[in-house]
């Protein structure tokens, strides 16, 4: 699937505890991270580092290639984003690339990234599909210092000799296991082959499939392996029921418990057909309620989703493109 690059190697995985383990008690001051980015996440209101972000980023800032199994919602973005910029900061002429499997998400974390990259100046460019070519090349002659992209849109770049990763020093892989279900392997090799064979590269999956061993194998160097929590594992403060019930006693059931619970509901279908009709049953049932799938542009999916996040809509209906990042 991979074409191999990198020295083979015995990867040094190093694990470290899971979830339950105690965040360090002296906060970010005890993670190597430059006075002026203890700053900014002191602005930022962050006491605490997460698990993966107390574990990956000491090794990140030292520049060691990086595996992280952790959950979704466990603050990863700051776990590869504040070794980043402190990086690129003391390597000048240098830049990073961010490769993430949904607009959405890339879209998410170029918005997290941002309060960190202002205080050294850096620019970032988002690079994604569902939007016009000509204001990305713009962008990407401005020489921003971290492209934040989804595999296709880069390759079409790539492709189109608008984009070059010569002078990337940092790669990071989010959410790399969806990627590869997605069936990404042929991009994520094709982007991995144009960067320098000297980089650092850092990982960061849900779960831990034989695919990331081989991309590991091929193309990371001796790197660090991070468990934060069990591959695959749900977030500790999720519960979960099952009803078994009729297909046609669904909508029924659905609108009981919408009805018992307050707050808001995101909702999982397996097609994006699926997706529609389910949102509009809810409007039905008098739900402010929207939907978000590969059928709607990016400003219909980004606007669902912010109208979700702020209230304007109790009810999300999503396909699994709404799984990570959310």
């Amino acid at each position: 699937m991979f074409n191999k690059l990198r020295k083979t190697f015995t990867p040094n995985f190093d694990k470290t505890s899971e979830i339950n383990s105690t965040p360090s008690q002296s906060g970010f001051d005890g993670l190597d991270i430059s006075p002026d980015l203890i700053q900014v996440i002191k602005n930022l209101k962050f006491t605490e580092p997460t698990p993966v972000q107390k574990q990956a980023i000491p090794y990140g800032i030292e520049g060691r290639d990086l595996i992280a199994i952790a959950q979704t919602g466990t603050g990863k973005t700051l776990a590869f984003g504040i070794p980043i910029v402190q990086r690129l900061n003391q390597r000048k002429g240098k830049r990073a690339l961010i490769v993430v499997p949904t607009r959405e998400l890339a879209l998410q974390v170029n918005a997290s990234m941002l309060p960190i990259c202002r205080v050294h100046n850096m620019r970032t460019a988002v690079i994604i599909g569902g939007l016009s070519m000509e204001p990305q090349y713009r962008t990407l002659r401005q020489n921003p210092h971290i492209i934040i992209a989804t595999p296709g849109r880069l390759i079409d770049h790539l492709n189109r000799k608008t984009i070059n990763l010569f002078d990337t020093e940092i790669l990071v892989l989010d959410e790399a296991d969806r990627m590869l279900d997605m069936g990404f392997a042929p991009a994520i090799n094709r982007i991995i082959t144009s960067l320098p064979q000297e980089r650092q590269t850092m990982l960061f999956s849900a779960t831990m499939p034989s695919e990331i061993m081989t991309l590991a194998r091929n193309y990371m160097d001796d790197p660090i392996f991070v468990e934060i929590a069990r591959s695959g594992a749900a977030p500790e403060e999720i519960s979960h029921e099952i009803f078994f019930v009729d297909k046609a006693d669904k909508i029924r059931l659905l609108e009981l418990k919408l009805r018992e619970r307050n707050g808001p509901v995101l909702i999982f279908t397996r097609t994006k057909h699926g997706a529609k009709k389910l949102a509009h049953a809810v409007r039905e049932m008098g739900h402010a309620a929207s939907e978000i799938h590969s059928n709607r542009s990016l400003g219909q999916r980004s606007s669902a989703l912010e109208g979700f996040k702020n209230g304007k809509y109790r009810i999300l209906v999503a396909t699994d493109i709404a799984a990570r990042g959310i």
